[in-house]
């Protein structure tokens, strides 16, 4: 008896939705209590030196001396991925604020790859000189500004980002947090808010689905099957969003693959949305129900197992050409990709 969706013909699949749907939930795997650690992750050790050196250079973070601290992001620079946290911002937000603060223009691109750059290298000392140099001084200036004056009023209906436990009253705050230890019930509360390792979980999520892509890969070359990996944001003719996988090459579209691994349904939701668009293009203008090329999904992670109606889109507009991790394993024998196999 049939179990997977691409066992059957299109044609049968509406018969029995429901039934391919769960079987597709029941081999979706999560792996979202374990992230890879990927380059440029701070070890705490390391985050605890930056840590104390800032300390030091505050004495005890009761003092917010800009032309104390900025040498000491200069010469420890993980103190400035420390200074980043205490403010609770992304770089591009610490940038923006700096620009309106001090008049300088510190771009987003320079903050991000300052940023990367500490997390790579955290022990190297930083040489900045002339706009370098200026910009980051404006970017300590702001924080020792932002983490030392009062909050401004807030409407009921109001939250400002720095009404946290170690913020909310300035420096008493920091004091009170580095002195008698912050109340566990509100550092829950404050994770509850952000969600714990939310920035890391972030900046390895491509990370995350190249896993997927890999095994996808290893599966094509193990059969010999001629294929295109496309780049992000890179740009191929004929498609209005880059597909993820071209058989056997853009220059002659056969096989379309978009692999991802999510653990939100909203981008579950994207994917489907992007997979539908797809199955009309490789439609578009034909007078027959044969498709220009094939449409094939290869999914994980449990964003894809919430919404089953999403789930049912996938399946008709893939026309049952739905694999996961576990069914990997039939993806050539299964799909048109037979078609290319040399070994």
């Amino acid at each position: 008896m049939t179990k997977y969706p691409f066992e059957v013909s299109p044609e049968n699949i509406p018969i029995d939705a429901d039934r391919y749907v769960e079987s597709v939930f029941s081999c979706l795997e999560s792996e979202f209590l374990v992230m890879p650690k990927g380059e440029g992750f701070v070890e705490y050790p390391v985050f605890e030196r930056g840590y104390e050196a800032l300390k030091a250079a505050t004495k005890g973070f009761s003092e917010f001396d800009p032309t104390k601290i900025l040498p000491v992001t200069l010469a420890t620079p993980i103190s400035f991925v420390v200074l980043r946290a205490m403010l609770g911002f992304t770089p591009p937000e610490w940038g923006y604020l700096a620009t309106q603060r001090t008049g300088i223009s510190v771009s987003q691109g320079f903050v991000r790859s300052l940023d990367r750059k500490v997390r790579m290298a955290p022990d190297k000392a930083i040489k900045a000189t002339g706009e370098g140099l200026s910009r980051l001084k404006a970017l300590v200036e702001t924080a020792c500004l932002l983490l030392t004056e009062n909050l401004p009023p807030m409407g009921a209906d109001q939250l400002h980002r720095l009404n946290k436990a170690d913020t909310k009253n300035g420096v008493d705050s920091l004091m009170t947090a580095t002195t008698l230890g912050v109340p566990y019930a509100m550092l829950l509360y404050e994770r509850f808010l952000g969600r714990p390792f939310a920035g890391h979980r972030d900046s390895v999520s491509e990370l995350i689905g190249d896993s997927l892509e890999s095994a996808i890969e290893e599966v094509l070359v193990k059969a010999g099957i001629s294929y295109r990996k496309t780049k992000r944001a890179e740009r191929i003719e004929g498609f209005d969003q880059t597909p993820d996988f071209i058989i056997p090459s853009e220059f002659n579209p056969q096989i379309i693959i978009e692999a991802k691994i999510t653990e939100d349904d909203g981008t579950a939701r994207d994917k489907v949305t992007r997979i539908q668009h797809l199955s009309e293009l490789s439609l578009a203008g034909r007078k027959t129900d044969n498709p220009k090329f094939e449409v094939i999904a290869c999914i994980g992670g449990r964003g894809f197992g919430v919404r089953r109606e999403d789930m049912k889109k996938m399946i008709q507009a893939t026309r049952g050409k739905v694999f996961t991790l576990k069914t990997l394993d039939q993806l050539v024998e299964q799909t048109r990709l037979k078609e290319f196999k040399t070994r």
